[in-house]
C-alpha cells in the first residue's frame, strides 16, 4: 500500500523484502515459515482522493481487510510479520492483534519506532497523507472512520504505548502528542540515556499489565545512512547498532506478540541494501543472535512463525 504516502513506491517494499530473502533468514532460526500473501489495495490511479485525508476510504477498506487475516493467525498460535507498504497499514494490524487479545480481556502494548510521531489528524495535518495519523487513530483521536476500524477505540491504552526515535513532529500534532498519555522518547532522550536504558523503561511500560506487545518499526526511524530507501528521511536517526541493540531486547523478554515494518521504498534504496536490513531486524527480533543459542523466545516459537 502506498496510499497513505506522499511518494510513490513502498507499495513495492514486500516484494523487496521476499527478494532480500526473509523466508531463508526466519527459517535459519528453525522457525517454520509461510507467506500468506498480499492484502489487495488499489494504486492511487485507479482510487479516489477524496476530500479530507487523502484515500481514506481505500486506506480503511484495506485495513478492514488485513484485520481479521492478523487475528486469524494469532487465533491459530501463530506469530505474524506485516511488511508494508505505508505506515497506515498499522491501523488494520494493531487492530488486528487487540482483537484477538480483546477476546481474552486483555489487552496489549504497542512500541512504535518512527522518526515521525504519526499524531496528526485532519484538522493538523499540512498533507492529508494518512501515513502521518496512524498512531493517533490507534490512539482513538481523529476521523471517526479511522478511529472506529474494527469497530472498538482506542485499539491500544496509551498508557502501555511507547514511541521511540522522533525527531520530526508537525506543530499541529506535538501538543495532542503531548496529551495523549503515551509515553515517548524523541533522540535527544536516546541520545542523553542510551538506547539500552531507554529499551528496558519501553518493555517496562509496554508490558504493565498487557498480555504483550506489538512492535511497530517504520525504517525511517533509523539513520539514513544506514536505511536510505525510505520516502520521508530524517537526518539524525536510531544507528544501526542501536536498532541491533532495540530489536533483541525486544526478543529476550519473549513477549513481542507480533511485528510489522513499515516504509520501504525500494526506488529510494541502494542495491536493495534497506530490504536487506529490514530483514535483519526481523530477524533480530525474532531471536538471532551474533554468539550463543537463539532466545527462548525463538526456541518457544519453533514451528509456528507466519507472514
Amino acid at each position: 500500500m502506498d496510499l497513505g504516502a506522499g511518494r510513490r513506491g513502498v507499495d513495492m517494499g514486500p516484494s523487496a523484502m521476499r527478494y532480500a530473502g526473509l523466508a531463508a533468514e526466519v527459517r535459519e532460526l528453525n522457525l517454520a515459515f509461510e507467506d500468506r500473501g498480499d492484502v489487495e489495495v488499489p494504486i492511487p490511479e485507479r482510487a479516489a482522493e477524496g476530500t479530507g485525508p487523502k484515500y481514506m476510504s481505500e486506506i480503511v477498506a484495506a485495513c478492514e481487510n488485513l484485520a481479521p487475516r492478523v487475528e486469524g493467525v494469532l487465533d491459530e498460535g501463530k506469530f505474524p510479520v506485516v511488511i508494508g507498504g505505508d505506515h497506515s497499514m498499522a491501523m488494520g494490524t494493531v487492530t488486528g492483534v487487540a482483537s484477538h487479545f480483546r477476546k481474552k480481556q486483555e489487552n496489549i502494548g504497542l512500541i512504535w519506532i518512527d522518526a515521525h510521531a504519526d499524531f496528526n489528524t485532519a484538522d493538523t495535518s499540512p498533507t492529508g497523507n494518512i501515513h502521518g495519523m496512524p498512531l493517533s487513530a490507534l490512539m482513538g483521536h481523529g476521523a471517526e472512520e479511522l478511529v472506529n476500524i474494527g469497530g472498538f477505540s482506542p485499539k491500544v491504552p496509551p498508557e502501555n504505548t511507547v514511541l521511540i526515535g522522533i525527531r520530526s513532529v508537525d506543530d499541529g500534532e506535538r501538543e495532542l502528542v503531548m496529551k495523549s498519555g503515551i509515553h515517548y522518547y524523541e533522540m535527544m532522550k536516546i541520545d542523553a540515556r542510551g538506547m539500552c536504558a531507554v529499551a528496558e523503561e519501553a518493555l517496562s511500560i509496554a508490558l504493565r499489565g498487557t498480555a504483550g506487545v506489538h512492535v511497530s518499526l517504520d525504517l525511517d526511524g533509523i539513520e539514513p545512512n544506514f536505511a536510505p530507501g525510505v520516502g520521508t528521511p530524517v537526518p539524525g536517526g536510531i544507528s544501526m547498532r542501536e536498532t541491533y541493540l532495540l530489536m533483541e531486547m525486544i526478543a529476550d523478554s519473549g513477549k513481542m506478540v507480533s511485528m510489522e515494518v513499515a516504509e520501504l521504498n525500494p526506488i529510494l534504496d541502494s542495491a536493495n541494501a534497506t530490504a536487506e536490513l529490514a530483514c535483519e531486524m526481523i530477524t533480530s527480533a525474532l531471536g538471532k543472535k551474533v554468539m550463543g543459542p537463539l532466545s527462548m523466545r525463538g526456541q518457544r516459537r519453533t514451528g509456528r512463525l507466519r507472514v
